[in-house]
């Protein structure tokens, strides 16, 4: 498995996955179909799938653009809000990006039909494409859900899968998210570290992505809500509460 970052507009991110051995290829939130275009012709992929994470502009806006200039290509999503939709899935349903095989996770809560995508190939490290519910270092704002479906998606489902995947988010906010989470945990040695590489690297104007789960767990609030460190902070003995509370203390951080 290969992965492409694809950056777009201000900070998103596109990512172009590709079977090697068989050189067929998804994209993930293709906002930018001209780049896709370059990308797929430059890697000499075939290009068969879309896979979107969610419906807003930002993520799912260039696919009715995409579909003009690829034929056959099956649009996955969650939600019927998603322009040129052909696949609707759900949590459970699986297919093949050649020989990649990708699961399904619905994770409501950004929005009500929002899916990640869990990449496996038989020896490659596993990847999850999470767009706007899991950022590394933070997750997304709570548009169309709770704290509790939050906290089902980055605890009960993003947090259970293998330690060492790779998580490739639909947004550079590293630095500002890692800021907020000193400040949730000032004492938290990972997430100073963290700071240090983040930074280094987009002074060099490189992405901060991938994550792995085992970094997000070390460092992410978000995915820290049961830690005693995290519920001290948020003045709660609750981890659902404790979600709430530092989401909305994010929502107005200027730091």
């Amino acid at each position: 498995m290969k992965v492409q970052i694809l950056p777009a507009l201000q900070d998103n991110y596109m990512y172009l996955i590709i079977d090697e051995a068989s050189k067929e290829a998804a994209i993930v939130d293709p906002v930018d179909p001209d780049a896709v275009f370059k990308a797929v012709h430059e890697n000499q992929v075939n290009l068969r799938k879309v896979l979107t994470t969610h419906h807003h502009w930002d993520h799912a806006g260039g696919n009715e653009n995409l579909v003009k200039k690829f034929q056959h290509l099956e649009v996955y999503g969650g939600d019927d809000r998603i322009g040129a939709l052909n696949r609707k899935i759900k949590t459970g349903d699986s297919f093949k990006i050649g020989n990649l095989i990708v699961k399904c996770l619905e994770t409501p809560c950004h929005t009500t039909g929002h899916i990640c995508y869990y990449v496996t190939g038989n020896e490659d490290t596993p990847a999850v494409f999470t767009g706007d519910t899991l950022f590394a270092g933070g997750c997304g704002r709570f548009f169309e859900g709770t704290a509790e479906q939050m906290h089902n998606a980055l605890i009960n489902v993003l947090g259970t899968l293998p330690d060492d995947t790779k998580v490739y988010c639909g947004h550079e906010y590293t630095e500002s998210n890692l800021k907020f989470a000193q400040h949730v945990e000032p004492n938290n040695e990972a997430i100073k570290q963290k700071i240090q590489w983040a930074r280094a690297q987009r002074e060099k104007k490189l992405p901060t992505i991938p994550s792995t789960i085992s970094e997000e767990k070390n460092t992410n609030p978000f995915m820290r809500v049961n830690e005693p460190s995290v519920m001290e902070h948020a003045r709660q003995n609750d981890a659902i509460a404790t979600m709430a509370a530092i989401r909305k203390e994010k929502d107005g951080f200027k730091g």
